[in-house]
């Protein structure tokens, strides 16, 4: 059996641009907030979802497994009953979740001169809606 038959392809998008789809993963909207919240240490999937808030089910689940296949998410299904199943960051996701932290905290740092920018793009916007 060929290797192509066993191995899915990868995306036309993924092939041309691999390294894109990677920061669009890690830069998603939830993405982002799963790997900050890994930062703290391993969590379960309810636990992270009560932590990240307003996230569906779905949402969660298919981020959680994108971020699997990248090599960032580690998924540690344990044999007992009830399943109990953890998430943690692998050491490539642990550099991403840094990156990402330090642009969210940047964000934090920087957003009164981003709300100034705001009105006076609103400011001007009505201005020259007005002539």
């Amino acid at each position: 059996m060929a290797v192509s038959a066993v191995v899915p392809s990868a995306s036309p998008g993924e092939a041309m641009c691999p390294h894109r789809l990677v920061l669009e993963h890690v830069t998603s909207r939830w993405g982002v907030l799963v790997l900050i919240q890994l930062l703290d240490g391993p969590h379960r999937f309810s636990e992270l979802r009560r932590a990240i808030g307003r996230v569906s089910e779905k949402m969660l689940t298919q981020t959680l497994q994108t971020l699997e296949r990248d090599g960032l998410v580690h998924r540690d299904a344990k044999p007992v009953i009830p399943p109990r199943v953890d998430y943690s960051l692998t050491g490539l996701g642990r550099e991403a979740a840094e990156q990402v932290q330090a642009l969210a905290e940047w964000t934090a740092r920087r957003m009164g001169a981003v709300q100034e920018a705001r009105e006076g793009y609103d400011a001007r916007k009505r201005g020259s809606e007005q002539d």
